[in-house]
């Protein structure tokens, strides 16, 4: 469940974004043959159906119909009371609620049409007995598999997107910048306070503890000791937009060669040539309902270069003069020509 504020600005999130997204959407649609597109959420897939609507749920789930024709609704597994509340904070056509999500949304749809071919996006990824209930309700649905046209869709961001994108790593880099050196426990509590304070509707800080020893990010419970160089990990949403930003404590010099190696590499993308030097990284970003998928990286099986116009997340471990020194932050990969740069300079003075 989410602890932060979830709000609806139609200055950052305008309607006629959401309804450009919409005429995308309807418009391949239309060539892939399809009466309605089916996204699901919930709170740790929140990518697709935040992108149309704004919707983002602090718990439960949640069907977003998109009709080839006629107005959109999001079926919810949350009880009516919330139901005002859904409407303030999102973009939708009607809200109807049901404890089987899956079966209202198979009803409303057979009932437009019996046979009506159905783009789930991410069917693969649906739960089972959501996708049961989608066919027990519309028996007659052909259900398709939407994630192939959809993904080019999703994952180029239009200035909207960027623009939160820079915000969610704006309140990082602040919330980051707080932790002063400290027990690890009170640094991490001064990030958290820090990103909320700053309006994040969530933050998850990780953190590698002693780089001399192990690398590796992790969630602190209780007391911990730090070593002399360690690194914190803060993972923030805002209005939908997931960021992840690193900062390492160490020698500066040491973080701002890492820093600039860091630059450098992203510059290249979505090639990954520029990460050569780099002991491990990842780059993670939106491709359909999840926030922060892995792309590519040295451990990542397979290879989902990120697209042009993608917002993502690149981390990675370099070792300068014999230490270890973690990086990372968002990214804005660039159009044909233009190359990829940082949402926020990860330094930290």
């Amino acid at each position: 469940m989410r602890r932060g504020l979830i709000s609806r600005s139609p200055v950052e999130l305008p309607d006629a974004v959401l309804e450009a997204r919409l005429d995308r959407v309807r418009a391949a649609m239309a060539k892939a043959e399809l009466d309605a597109l089916a996204i699901y959420t919930n709170n740790t897939r929140t990518a697709g159906v935040s992108w149309l609507t704004g919707f983002v749920p602090y718990w439960s789930e949640a069907l977003l119909v998109v009709p080839g024709r006629g107005a959109t609704f999001l079926v919810a597994a949350l009880s009516f009371r919330v139901k005002p509340w859904i409407e303030r904070v999102s973009r939708v056509g009607a809200v109807l609620h049901a404890p089987r999500i899956g079966l209202k949304a198979g009803q409303e749809i057979a009932a437009a049409r019996a046979d009506a071919a159905v783009g789930v996006v991410d069917l693969d990824g649906l739960p089972a007995g959501i996708t049961d209930d989608l066919r027990e309700g519309g028996p007659g649905l052909a259900l398709r598999d939407a994630s192939d046209w959809f993904a080019p869709l999703r994952s180029k961001a239009d200035p909207a997107e960027i623009a939160l994108a820079m915000h969610a790593a704006a309140i990082a880099h602040r919330a980051l910048g707080a932790a002063s050196p400290d027990t690890l426990g009170a640094m991490v509590a001064a990030v958290e306070r820090e990103a909320r304070h700053r309006g994040a509707e969530e933050i998850y800080v990780a953190v590698a503890a002693d780089l001399e020893r192990d690398a590796r990010f992790v969630r602190i419970e209780g007391a911990a000791r730090r070593g002399e160089t360690f690194a914190l990990r803060a993972t923030v949403a805002y209005k939908g937009s997931w960021v992840r930003l690193v900062r390492t404590i160490c020698d500066p010099a040491l973080a701002e060669k890492a820093n600039a190696q860091l630059a450098a590499a992203v510059a290249g993308l979505p090639h990954s040539h520029g990460f050569s030097e780099f002991r491990s990284w990842l780059v993670e970003g939106c491709r359909l309902v999840q926030p922060l998928d892995p792309m590519i990286g040295s451990r990542v099986d397979g290879s989902l270069a990120p697209s042009l116009g993608a917002v993502v997340s690149v981390r990675g471990a370099l070792s300068i003069d014999g230490q270890t020194v973690l990086v990372g932050a968002p990214a804005l990969i660039g159009a044909p020509g233009e190359a990829a740069s940082l949402l926020v300079d990860p330094h930290f003075g």
